[in-house]
């Protein structure tokens, strides 16, 4: 396992983060594709075991059995001074379907006092290493929001913060906020980035670099759709109805992209999933991408990706057939 400093802070995190959105109760929440506690459990025993020390959930994921999952199963193979541990606040923790009060969504001083001691509670641990906002919230005032994540990191209860999917200008006026204030800045950016969306590279991936943010792009793989042969599906692909309205207004032309991967992929004798990664991983800036893993084999490619090099004629095969898409992963 290679690793890299997070963003410009001093901590050390593996080059892949496993994403933990994978990991559930499938009845608990909006996602029926999750794996319960014993499918999680070699899974992330096989991460710990690679080298990966970088997990990633969210207090909402599977109403917050995937905060449970994780910190249960991270407590049994490692100690907690060896991991990253980073989750969100944002969306409401809850079943799907569920009622939630008002004051359960958002970036609130209320909303975020609560739920860091809600993570807190079902991760099993004294501190988060990675608190990070899910969206942007719209109808709270970022000063309230930027001195809440303050207080929390002076509290102790988390190291630092970081930020995700967001409009440019909104992620440089919580900075500058936080720089007027004295109070604590993001040092992440998590945006969506992958072969088949790559607007960031506008202004959110140039305005962290300069400012030297770490990216954690998430959906690397673009839920799977460039680990496979185009018309191939898997029970998430049919059921995860977020990722088919990211890529909907787009299919042909994101089907040239993962043809090309497949071409590349082949060329190489190489899973596609490995060409895919090896792209991002080969993005300036880029800190580590947040892997998703529901079989011990998808780590294994995911890492053999560490060592793929690309050329420069693999890399514009693949970048050659990207057409502007409409901004998306805001929501």
């Amino acid at each position: 396992m290679d690793y890299v400093k997070l963003g410009s802070t001093g901590v050390d995190i593996s080059r892949l983060c496993l994403g933990c959105m994978t990991f559930g109760e499938p009845d608990a929440g909006a996602h029926p594709w999750t794996l319960g506690e014993a499918e999680s459990r070699p899974i992330i025993r096989r991460a710990v075991e690679c080298g990966i020390n970088f997990f990633d959930t969210a207090n909402s994921y599977s109403a917050g059995t995937s905060e449970k999952i994780v910190g249960k199963l991270l407590k049994e193979f490692t100690r907690r001074d060896e991991v990253v541990i980073a989750t969100k606040v944002f969306f409401p923790e809850g079943a799907a379907g569920a009622a939630t009060g008002p004051n359960r969504k958002g970036l609130s001083r209320k909303a975020i006092m609560t739920e860091i001691d809600a993570s807190l509670s079902r991760l099993g641990v004294d501190y988060i290493d990675l608190y990070q906002i899910h969206r942007w919230d719209h109808a709270t005032p970022i000063e309230e929001t930027m001195e809440a994540l303050h207080d929390i990191v002076k509290a102790g209860k988390a190291r630092y913060i970081g930020a995700s999917s967001m409009a440019a200008w909104q992620f440089a006026k919580a900075q500058g906020v936080a720089r007027e204030n004295g109070w604590t800045r993001f040092v992440t950016m998590q945006d969506y980035l992958n072969l088949l969306y790559r607007e960031e590279e506008r202004e959110m991936i140039p305005l962290c670099r300069d400012q030297g943010v770490g990216l954690l792009p998430w959906s690397p793989l673009a839920r799977g759709r460039l680990t496979r042969p185009v018309g191939e599906q898997t029970k998430r692909s049919e059921t995860d109805y977020y990722a088919k309205s990211l890529y909907a207004e787009t299919e042909e032309a994101d089907n040239r992209i993962i043809r090309a991967v497949q071409d590349v992929a082949r060329r190489r004798a190489v899973p596609m999933a490995q060409v895919a990664l090896a792209w991002i991983l080969a993005k300036p800036g880029v800190s580590a991408p947040i892997i998703g893993a529901s079989r011990t084999t998808h780590l294994d490619d995911a890492i053999g990706a560490l060592a793929l090099k690309l050329s420069d004629d693999d890399m514009t095969a693949l970048e050659a057939a990207y057409v502007p898409h409409p901004v998306t992963g805001f929501e």
